[in-house]
């Protein structure tokens, strides 16, 4: 297994989170950076669509990651946030196959588990433990970054860990020969 580098993202029409990290076989993931982008003060829903693309396709190009990951749309009450927020999630998702880049949907209850070891975790409790894993104090003014960062440590988990390389098959049938059958 190599070094891959992982965007999160948390998709909102008011506020779109993210977050990269850097995933290695053998040490604790690495933050590369984070943020939220704030589209409340665009006039219309299409330009913060634009922004969200836009802001994007700038993250993509400049630290060009390996896979993407992002919160999935989870059922709500409210019909228009959810369309909305589907709309959100889905620009992103056009910038990340615009540059041919692997994605993958969570949910949001897998990645507070995958985190936190609770489905139902809080945003808080979500934010704390990403600052732990990634050694690194998160503001409490960026919960959609430090979620986009618990999806991309979530993906980031899913991965099997690297096993040792497999023996030489000469030394496996040297020590196990009774386990070597012939096929003549």
């Amino acid at each position: 297994m190599q070094t891959r580098i992982i965007l999160g993202v948390d998709p909102g029409s008011v506020r779109t989170g993210f977050g990269l990290i850097q995933v290695l076989p053998t040490v604790p993931p690495k933050l590369i950076t984070y943020g939220a982008w704030q589209l409340k003060q665009y006039a219309t829903f299409t330009l913060r669509m634009q922004h969200i693309y836009r802001h994007m396709v700038a993250l993509l190009q400049e630290y060009t990651p390996d896979e993407m990951a992002i919160e999935s749309v989870f059922q709500g009450k409210n019909v228009q946030s959810m369309l909305k927020l589907g709309r959100a999630q889905g620009v992103a998702i056009a910038a990340a196959i615009a540059y041919t880049i692997p994605l993958i949907e969570y949910a949001p209850c897998k990645v507070k588990q995958a985190i936190t070891g609770q489905g139902n975790a809080s945003k808080a409790q979500v934010a704390a433990m990403v600052g732990r894993l990634l050694e690194v104090s998160l503001q409490p003014i960026f919960l959609d970054a430090s979620d986009a960062l618990a999806i991309a440590l979530c993906h980031g988990q899913q991965r099997p860990t690297p096993t040792a390389p497999p023996k030489q098959w000469a030394q496996f049938v040297a020590k196990h020969p009774h386990r070597v059958v012939s096929r003549l």
